[in-house]
């Protein structure tokens, strides 16, 4: 059974037990029962709609912004692993240093110019991305230290290699959409009821309150926007930025 299958089933029980309820109420109330003393719950309705879709808002902008802040968390770690086995590899003979430096700036450049791009389009890295990352772990653990020295450095570059892969594979996964759509449709279907609930206090024409309803209106729109905006971290306006491997490798062109 599908998430929209059950949630649709889920809101039509609700509204079918709120229905029969309210129906059998009505027909085993007293003669006397006088439904003008009972208060009116409209405004109290209003009230808990808008405190619970608040509530609601509020989880799904700290989910992004989490999920933002995640990303940009990944691209650290691994331009900083990356960082450390570029500096660590001089202990090693010039040819294999030189060699393992040629393709760390081959991979970053490859991620910062065209993977970065790809992510931003199409939500997923690029093969050629894992052929380089690749071609640096092989240059790391194929490599016989000829001293104690460099034999101290090996496995500390090993393991850097391992932080740079694990952070690309977590940006990897990262790199779609954090919000899934029964959420979207929580969100969009709750902004409808919230400002309908505007028109059943029925709302007169007055400045004032127009004023009121126009910004409350734009304000949920704007709310909606900001989760739309953060919800894929690597391709809309305030996304994770390739920063971290520009700082760490200046002489790499973005």
């Amino acid at each position: 059974m599908s998430e929209w299958l059950v949630l649709t089933l889920a809101m039509l029980a609700a509204c079918a037990v709120v229905v029969v309820i309210t129906l059998v109420r009505h027909r085993t109330a007293a003669e006397d029962d006088d439904p003008s003393e009972t208060p009116d719950v409209i405004e109290y309705m209003t009230m808990w709609i808008g405190v619970v879709y608040a509530i609601v808002l509020g989880l799904a902008i700290a989910g992004v912004w989490e999920a933002r802040v995640a990303a940009q968390d990944h691209v650290q770690a691994e331009a900083q692993a990356l960082h450390e086995i570029s500096e660590r590899v001089r202990v090693y003979p010039p040819d294999v240093r030189d060699r393992v430096r040629a393709d760390v700036n081959a991979y970053v450049g490859h991620v910062v110019t065209t993977e970065w791009k790809t992510m931003a389009d199409h939500g997923r890295v690029t093969q050629r991305g894992d052929q380089l990352l690749d071609r640096v772990r092989a240059d790391v653990t194929d490599y016989r230290p000829a001293s104690d020295f460099e034999a101290q450095a090996y496995q500390p570059l090993v393991d850097q290699v391992a932080a740079a892969d694990q952070a690309r594979a977590a940006r990897a996964d990262s790199t779609g959409a954090t919000m899934p759509g029964v959420v979207w449709f929580g969100l969009i279907a709750g902004a409808v009821v919230t400002i309908g609930m505007v028109f059943a206090l029925q709302i007169r024409r007055t400045t004032r309150e127009l004023v009121l309803a126009g910004l409350f209106s734009a304000l949920i729109a704007f709310l909606l926007f900001l989760i739309w905006d953060f919800d894929a971290p690597y391709s809309r306006g305030v996304s994770a930025s390739t920063a971290p491997f520009l700082d760490l490798f200046p002489h790499i062109g973005g």
